[in-house]
């Protein structure tokens, strides 16, 4: 998904067991990634004033799920498995299974484009006519840091706390997943043309070697980008000082200015990286796998520092009428059976233990993909991005707008 808004980023294809339909890749080559990918890092306004803050607990509305089947769901696009004229995809087996009727709408194109919609509304404790909406892990942080998102009834959530894998336990943010349920998951790291380049086994490597000068981007997504630049600088992306960002910030300043970064870019990088336009790039890895399908020289690397690991999570915003039917529409896709499926068309990684094994029945090409169900060997260097306070994303994000030219 992309950023300042992560949306879905580019990638999927139909799942063989769910019969022929356009595959996530083709529908988002269709309307064009840019459409779907990030522009460059947006300063949000402060908002963490006092008369924006809420307690949920005094800012719920009365729950009509018993009485009312409906349940409004905002995400981003092309991030469900789609149905065909054969077969119904999980969306339509769960309104199957409830007798929920889902107004599902794909309106979430950009975190902060998504904060300015409901802003008003949430910070007067006001309802934004949803019941359930999916946004990445920093955006997620803030809303719940505002008090604007309900809690989860963890009874009514079990498959939530039994399959979450445990990469994405205990995130800083939300320990104990009261408040939040990573839809998917993904992985910032490298990719690379091996038609064009040799390997890049490093983000040093990417930003310094001198064949690759004007031949990469870089992600327009402040988080995923700058984590990678204090990792260069040996600054810890989960816990670092105000002189570690500014250390960081201005190595990727000298950088840009040497001309070693031809852009800044959302999802079309991988249309650059296939075409030959750039050879090597910072990526995330839901894209590359699609990019595979069509092009095997087309590959991604772990780099040395490690890799970020995020997710877009689906949270309860305060108002909302349908909480416990938003409920069970999380504890249906914390079923590994409905998770693989899921999984097949997205190609991110899979949040939901056993659904690896519940692959083998919808697609067993990829059972032993690790960029749709990696180890948790393959997920213990990785690293998220620190919360940010108001005074620090004001600073952050306005000399991360300088630098990009955002």
């Amino acid at each position: 998904m992309a950023d300042t808004g992560r949306a879905p980023h580019g990638g999927g294809r139909r799942a063989s067991g769910l019969g022929p339909g356009p595959s996530r890749r083709t529908v988002l080559k269709g309307a064009g990634f840019a459409a779907f990918g990030i522009g460059s890092a947006a300063v949000l306004p402060l908002f963490g004033t006092p008369s924006a803050v809420q307690d949920p607990l005094k800012c719920a509305a009365a729950d009509v799920s018993a009485k009312a089947k409906k349940l409004v769901i905002s995400n981003w696009p092309a991030y469900i498995d789609p149905a065909t004229k054969k077969n119904k995809n999980t969306l339509q087996d769960f309104e199957a299974q409830t007798g929920i009727d889902v107004a599902y709408t794909d309106d979430v194109s950009d975190n902060a484009e998504f904060f300015a919609k409901v802003r008003n509304q949430l910070s007067d404790c006001q309802p934004v006519g949803r019941d359930l909406m999916v946004l990445t892990d920093w955006m997620a942080a803030r809303m719940i840091g505002l008090g604007w998102v309900q809690p989860l009834d963890a009874a009514k959530v079990p498959n939530l706390h039994k399959n979450l894998i445990a990469s994405l336990q205990g995130r800083q943010w939300d320990k104990k997943r009261e408040y939040s349920a990573p839809w998917q998951s993904g992985l910032t790291g490298i990719a690379y043309n091996a038609k064009l380049t040799k390997p890049v086994g490093s983000f040093k490597e990417l930003l310094t070697r001198s064949d690759l000068k004007g031949r990469i981007t870089l992600l327009s997504e402040m988080r995923d980008t700058m984590a990678f630049m204090l990792k260069l600088e040996g600054a810890d992306p989960d816990k670092f000082t105000d002189n570690e960002w500014d250390n960081a910030i201005d190595s990727l300043r000298a950088t840009v200015k040497a001309g070693q970064v031809r852009a800044f870019t959302g999802n079309e990088y991988i249309q650059d990286l296939t075409a030959g336009n750039i050879v090597a790039c910072e990526a995330w890895s839901g894209d590359v796998l699609a990019a595979q399908f069509d092009n095997p020289d087309i590959k991604f690397v772990i780099p040395e520092e490690g890799l970020s690991l995020w997710s877009d999570n689906m949270l309860v915003p305060n108002e909302a009428t349908h909480q416990m039917n938003a409920e069970k529409w999380i504890d249906y896709y914390y079923e590994p059976e409905v998770a693989a499926k899921l999984a097949a068309y997205v190609n991110y990684i899979c949040p939901v233990q056993g659904a690896q094994e519940a692959m083998a029945k919808v697609d067993d090409t990829l059972v032993d993909n690790k960029l749709i169900f990696p180890s948790e060997d393959d997920l213990k260097d990785t690293f998220d991005f620190m919360v940010l306070d108001d005074k620090q994303s004001q600073k952050y994000e306005g000399e991360w707008s300088d630098v990009t030219g955002g």
